[in-house]
């Protein structure tokens, strides 16, 4: 569907530029396919005469023409048309004109042999209509614009293209664009305005709509115009005719398009003098033949709608008329027809034909069936101030009633549906612009659906409708209420699971074991517990409760290990017992490690992951379980089960909750194994009484500077509590600190060790420069030395 600004405003009041209505109209759904400029280049294109035509020397089906343009000499054009010929009225394209169809530009060129200075022009070639039979042969009307611009530019800026769906056949015309933004407030509908004319003379032709079982046709609406002077269009309408990619033929023809595009009312006009007694609309012989204006000859099947006269067929229902009754310019009287057809049986007898038109896409999705008068009256108008002539008084046939559906409608159902309240005020007046007679009936609304709107059947209809009017961005996105009794999972379980998830994602395999174990292998791990003997053991190996989780990973871990499973990562969540009374039992979740970096590279085959690995995992995992990075500090103090030098803690830096362990298992209960715990109950607990709000993570959009130190330190001091000091310093400027070096050997004395860290320094508010960062670093510096004792290496 085709239009202009201009052609819009004559329907809609509106103070909003192109580019808003285009942006509105994607909101509510009517999609712009694009948004096409009128070229200036089809000024290049002007009307020319063929004086005289001879065969090409080279060729047989080329024609060598001396073509007139206006200018003192004709120039020669090479021409393959058939129907060029002398005299002939056409359109002739000078080099350097762009063609539309596909973009090339023309230069003088031979052909075969013969030099052309520019082409004679098809309709298709113009992109005026799929004619690429012969060139354009143009009426006597254009021999006094002989060497003037064939196309007017002054129509407009731009033509906007619209993809309309099915279901919207009423958008297929002008007005109703104009009235799906009226009712969002983007203009006023304007009322249309028609003049009173005078119906003075009968209507001289019979018309009958036989009663077949098929019959597509239910209202047949038409009049007759004597004594018309038909002419060529007005500019205004040639503009609008041009618009729409279509050619413009004569007055009658273009108002008939006009009329159809503008208010979605395809028309037909017949010459009245080829009709022959009366017209009867029926259904079709199988065998009879239409030739259509088209030029195409078609064989028709039963029961195909045909509009007839005594002599035989003058056009296919609701698709295309015959050429026998076709207007010319030399018609004088018109019968003007504004009918209905069914849409299934049009579209039926389209697909079969394969034959399409601008009426038949309108008819098979289903138009106005009570915009039958209008369409005449606006017809009508038009023709009598353009062409003149003597109308008759309206004849309207029907087999048929068409009547409005009307049904209740609860407007709370919007905002049950959509979740955002809308005041029934607003609903009426949305669903009044768009046409619907709407009656207040206590808290429901009585709503009939005009008839030019076949997609409307129910009340959800109406809610899409309000929806899409007041925009689908304005609704708030809010959550579905959840109710329940109580709730599913409690803070303990919910942390349960989530750890779950978390240890497998890291690339662990749960175990569930049993809740028992074996004495010797548990009493390397329960440090001061109690042993808590099983008096009925199912085994002799299972004879105590455990009171750590690692014996039996171990025992799978070794089982694995024996059967050639080189690589390991086990984990369970689970239970461990410090004594024999109700409750006396911690949650615990353990994982177990023992892997190569990576088995399939011949040069590291033999590289075992290391403590940091472990470390990674737990603190990854803590962090996933809603523990701040800056909530913890790594300590040293571990069980003894763990290598002494290999092995740390987890421990909270408010009211020290030891959150976990991670290190080397001693070499003497497992070599070359890793682990880690984590105290579900005491985590819970943590985060139970710190509450606080975590901070938005923030990033600047200023340089980062990166600055190196490398301090000499006693052999026991640890590299977090320089870390530690560093970040106190200004935790606004220092954004990162990382370990990249600890050194004991040559150069560094006896007792002594070098830490090296790259700190991270940045600002949120500005780039710092060369001075602000030499006093932070002094700073840096200065601050280590004198809480650390530690000493920057020169």
């Amino acid at each position: 569907m085709k239009f202009t600004k201009e052609w819009l405003d004559v329907h809609l009041r509106t103070n909003k530029n192109e580019s808003q209505i285009v942006q509105k109209l994607n909101s509510i759904g009517l999609e712009v396919e694009k948004v096409e400029p009128i070229k200036n280049h089809l000024s290049d294109f002007i009307v020319a005469k063929i004086i005289k035509t001879n065969k090409h020397p080279n060729a047989d089906r080329l024609k060598l023409c001396d073509v007139d343009i206006g200018q003192k000499e004709t120039i020669k054009v090479v021409c393959g048309a058939p129907n060029a010929k002398d005299g002939l009225l056409t359109v002739y394209a000078p080099p350097g004109s762009i063609i539309p169809k596909n973009g090339m530009k023309l230069e003088i060129s031979k052909i075969r042999g013969e030099t052309s200075y520019g082409m004679l022009c098809s309709e298709s070639e113009l992109k005026i209509s799929n004619e690429s039979e012969g060139i354009i042969d143009l009426n006597e009307k254009f021999k006094s614009k002989i060497g003037k611009s064939f196309f007017n530019d002054k129509r407009g800026k731009n033509v906007i293209e619209l993809s309309i769906t099915p279901n919207r056949p009423d958008c297929l015309g002008v007005r109703g664009i104009a009235r799906d933004l009226s009712a969002c407030n983007f203009g006023k509908l304007k009322q249309i305005k028609t003049s009173k004319i005078k119906k003075n003379t009968k209507h001289s032709l019979k018309i009958k709509i036989e009663k077949n079982k098929k019959q597509a046709c239910s209202i047949f609406g038409s009049c007759t115009i004597k004594n018309i002077k038909n002419t060529e269009s007005p500019g205004w309408l040639k503009n609008r005719i041009l618009a729409l990619g279509l050619r413009p033929i004569s007055a009658v023809v273009d108002i008939t398009n006009y009329v159809m595009f503008d208010l979605n009312r395809p028309l037909h006009a017949y010459d009245l003098d080829k009709i022959k007694n009366k017209i009867t609309v029926r259904n079709s012989k199988k065998g009879e033949i239409l030739k259509a204006l088209d030029n195409k000859s078609y064989l028709l099947n039963e029961n195909m709608c045909v509009i007839a006269d005594d002599q035989g067929l003058l056009g296919l229902g609701g698709i295309i008329g015959g050429t026998r009754s076709g207007t010319e310019m030399s018609t004088k009287n018109l019968l003007l027809e504004s009918a209905y057809f069914d849409p299934a049986i049009t579209r039926k007898t389209s697909k079969k034909l394969d034959l399409n038109s601008d009426a038949k896409f309108r008819f098979e999705r289903g138009i106005d069936p009570k915009s039958v008068l209008a369409g005449l009256e606006s017809a009508v108008e038009l023709i009598v101030k353009i062409c003149g002539g003597e109308v008759s008084k309206f004849d309207i046939q029907e087999t048929k009633k068409f009547r409005s559906s009307e049904f209740k409608f609860d407007p709370k159902l919007v905002s049950k549906t959509i979740g955002t309240n809308i005041k029934t005020k607003e609903i009426i007046k949305i669903l009044t612009k768009l046409g619907f007679v709407i009656k207040i009936k206590g808290k429901l609304l009585n709503v009939k659906v005009p008839t030019w709107r076949p997609d409307i059947f129910g009340e959800i209809d109406l809610v899409e409708e309000i929806i899409r009017i007041i925009g689908f961005e304005k609704i708030k996105s809010i959550e579905p209420e959840k109710k329940r009794t109580k709730p599913t999972l409690n803070f303990f379980q919910k942390h349960f699971h989530l750890a779950q998830r978390s240890i497998a994602s890291k690339g662990y395999l749960e175990t569930i074991t049993w809740s028992f174990t074996d004495e010797k292998m548990n009493s390397k791990f329960r440090e001061k517990l109690e042993s808590i003997k099983i008096l009925n053991p199912i085994s002799s190996d299972l004879n105590v409760l455990r009171n750590s989780l690692y014996p039996n990973l171990i025992f799978y871990l070794e089982k694995n290990l024996n059967r050639g499973f080189g690589d390991q990562a086990l984990f369970e969540i689970g239970p461990v017992f410090k004594g024999k009374k109700p409750g006396q039992q911690n949650t615990v979740i353990c994982g177990i490690k023992k892997q190569f970096l990576d088995d399939q590279n011949s040069l590291k085959k033999n590289d075992l992951i290391d403590v940091f690995h472990i470390k990674k995992d737990l603190v990854q995992s803590l962090i996933e379980l809603g523990i701040g990075k800056d909530d913890f500090k790594v300590g040293s103090n571990t069980p003894s089960y763990y290598h002494p030098g290999i092995s740390g803690s987890i421990v909270s830096k408010y009211e020290n909750f030891i959150l976990g362990y991670f290190g080397a298992l001693h070499p003497k209960i497992i070599p070359n194994t890793f682990g880690f715990e984590i105290f579900l109950e005491n985590l819970v607990e943590y985060k139970t009484k710190n509450t606080k709000i975590k901070k938005s993570l923030t990033f600047s959009d200023y340089q980062k500077s990166e600055r190196d130190f490398a301090f000499l330190v006693n052999k026991n001091t640890k590299a977090q509590d320089l870390t530690d000091v560093i970040l106190n310093i200004n935790k606004d400027l220092i954004k990162k600190i990382k370990i990249f070096d600890v050194y004991e050997g040559e150069n560094i004395p006896s007792g002594k060790k070098s830490i090296a860290l790259k700190v991270t320094i940045q600002s949120d508010h500005k780039t710092l420069n060369e001075n602000d960062l030499t006093k932070i670093s002094e700073k840096i510096v200065t601050t280590v030395e004198e809480k650390t004792s530690a000493k920057l290496r020169s």
